[in-house]
């Protein structure tokens, strides 16, 4: 969203490459707004848009407005799009970098942002690894620590992040890739290229062809890349090769096979083991209990991202104004903002609402940190709401139960 330069659009496709880029000034006249509606309208249609990213900095709620009013024609069309508010924290760095020059030379810095708008709400993890952790601008003491020790600190969070997701090895960006233990900027750069130059990967072992990637960083990299187009299943999981024999074996002990692993029948594993016992079962499989409880976790989940276990994103198809909002409603919003007194909670809106300290928990909290962060998706009930100086309050201690 944008007033002076108007707002800047990108089409992107479910592997996040740019299909088509508009520019529209929906916030200039009527006359201007109808005419971006048309030509979005148009992109949807082309396109076959499922869902609308809108960052959340400047114009962003007069770009919400249009969006609905763009989605109830489309939908009334017989489309099926909603659309999500998508925080712009450091989207203007990333698009300014030296990296997104590379990446989109053809691009000028505003349209780069709306791509990591699209990218954002597709995999956040994947387009928040290109920006320097000080940038998401999160917190409000990041200014009073060395930098050098905050550098470290928060890049050894994102490095626990990707690697506790995984990463697929045939989309991943260099950017990501990099942040995987045992692989660094050359080598991350080197499996992209491979892959451009010889098609997807098709197994983990093939991992080992890439230039400058020898056995040792196979061994560290190997459990967190992930291989969807490998014929073998275990290449999707986050069983190190080096425990393939080991889950193979646990799969004969309890009478499954690998092709039980992709057909999803083995609900009843956990159960199988535990009355073979854990200990003789893991004795049997040359591998420690702990291992074996992993290796049992990604055998009934091959291939899960574990943020499938988090809440849905809230995504809209209309805009609640403030007028409608009475004291007892229940919601449901995206946490925006955690701060020393508070909370802030995005609910669809034009004004954040504020989820008081007092109002956070049931129980004390020294900080609203203690008991949620941003992102998370929360329940909350409308205490007050002043029109006038547009403040809503909320609660999520007060919220009814059941």
């Amino acid at each position: 969203p944008g007033y002076r330069m108007g707002c800047k659009v990108a089409v992107v496709d479910g592997t996040g490459k740019v299909l088509d880029t508009a520019v529209v000034y929906p916030t200039y006249n009527e006359r201007k707004k109808d005419e971006a509606i048309a030509t979005l309208a148009k992109l949807i249609k082309k396109h076959g848009v499922e869902h609308i990213a809108i960052g959340n900095g400047t114009a962003s709620r007069e770009t919400e407005q249009m969006a609905v009013e763009l989605i109830r024609q489309v939908n009334a069309a017989g489309a099926h799009v909603s659309y999500m508010i998508v925080s712009e924290a450091g989207a203007s760095v990333y698009s300014a970098s030296k990296l997104a020059a590379e990446e989109f030379p053809q691009f000028d810095v505003n349209l780069r942002s709306a791509v990591s708008i699209a990218r954002r709400l597709q995999d956040p993890l994947a387009e928040l690894v290109k920006i320097d952790p000080k940038a998401i601008g999160v917190g409000q003491y990041q200014h009073d620590m060395p930098p050098k020790r905050l550098g470290e600190a928060l890049d050894g969070v994102v490095e626990d992040c990707v690697n506790a997701v995984g990463v697929d090895v045939n989309t991943a960006s260099p950017s990501l890739l990099q942040r995987v233990a045992g692989l660094n900027s050359t080598t991350a750069k080197n499996v992209v290229a491979y892959r451009e130059e010889n098609g997807p990967f098709t197994a983990r072992k093939q991992i080992l062809k890439v230039p400058k990637l020898g056995p040792k960083a196979f061994q560290q990299c190997a459990g967190f890349l992930r291989v969807p187009e490998s014929k073998s299943v275990l290449d999707n999981t986050a069983v190190h090769p080096e425990s393939y024999g080991a889950a193979e074996k646990l799969l004969s002990l309890t009478g499954h096979s690998l092709s039980d692993v992709g057909g999803g029948n083995l609900r009843d594993l956990p159960a199988q083991v535990k009355s073979y016992g854990e200990e003789r079962a893991a004795a049997e499989c040359g591998v420690g209990v702990p291992t074996l409880r992993d290796v049992v976790g990604e055998l009934m989940k091959p291939g899960r991202d574990i943020r499938d276990d988090l809440p849905q994103p809230i995504l809209r198809t209309d805009v609640l104004e403030i007028k409608d909002l009475k004291p007892g409603m229940v919601l449901t919003g995206t946490v925006r903002n955690v701060i020393d007194f508070g909370v802030f909670v995005d609910i669809g809106v034009h004004q954040d609402g504020l989820v008081h300290i007092s109002q956070v928990a049931d129980k004390f909290v020294k900080h609203p940190s203690e008991a949620v962060s941003v992102g998370d998706v929360v329940k909350v009930v409308v205490l007050e709401v002043d029109e006038k100086k547009k403040r809503i309050s909320l609660s999520m201690r007060q919220v009814p139960k059941g």
